[in-house]
């Protein structure tokens, strides 16, 4: 058996984040530095495929910030629009993700803060932007990281899990809208 192999142009990358199918075509998300072969400015790198096998790499789908990197989430097709960030025509699609605050001290990464944040795309994964209410969930906490978003059908309500990584706990949340959580 053929082992099948992605890699993001040589650069950095880690860990695949929000695999999602949309119509006909997969969109694979990753945790990757697009300026350098190095750790550090950690966006989400995007690539499209329609096999599985041959993948299209596209831009970057979250950009990290001068003091902000992107750490793990997910994706979900919000295909009722319950959000309100698409129409019922053209639903969007969502990213889910940890915004990790931090500064440099001398040689030292030191984190702030790590909230939960939104990009979405109304152009099936084309171009993306960010929720311009972020954090959807802030507690202030150093430690806070990797949501895992699904719909669970009994309860007919979006289900958010994240890590309290330090505590070695989770939290699961609670939304109809995709913005509000409990």
């Amino acid at each position: 058996m053929e082992t099948l192999r992605f890699d993001a142009n040589k650069l950095w990358m880690n860990d695949p984040n929000g695999l999602i199918k949309l119509d006909d075509e997969y969109h694979l998300f990753y945790q990757n530095n697009p300026e350098s072969h190095e750790w550090g400015n950690i966006s989400w790198g995007h690539a499209i495929s329609s096999d599985l096998v041959n993948w299209q790499v596209c831009q970057p789908a979250i950009l990290a910030t001068d003091n902000t990197m992107i750490f793990s989430g997910s994706a979900v097709f919000d295909s009722a629009n319950c959000s309100g960030l698409g129409s019922a025509e053209v639903p969007p699609l969502l990213l889910f993700y940890t915004a990790c605050d931090y500064r440099q001290d001398d040689d030292k990464f030191v984190v702030l803060k790590q909230t939960q944040c939104i990009a979405y795309s109304t152009d099936k994964g084309r171009h993306w932007q960010k929720y311009q209410h972020n954090p959807v969930i802030d507690l202030g906490y150093q430690d806070f990281r990797d949501p895992k978003v699904f719909f669970h059908e009994a309860s007919y309500q979006w289900i958010m899990v994240v890590a309290l990584s330090a505590e070695h706990k989770v939290r699961i949340y609670a939304s109809v809208n995709l913005l509000d959580w409990e």
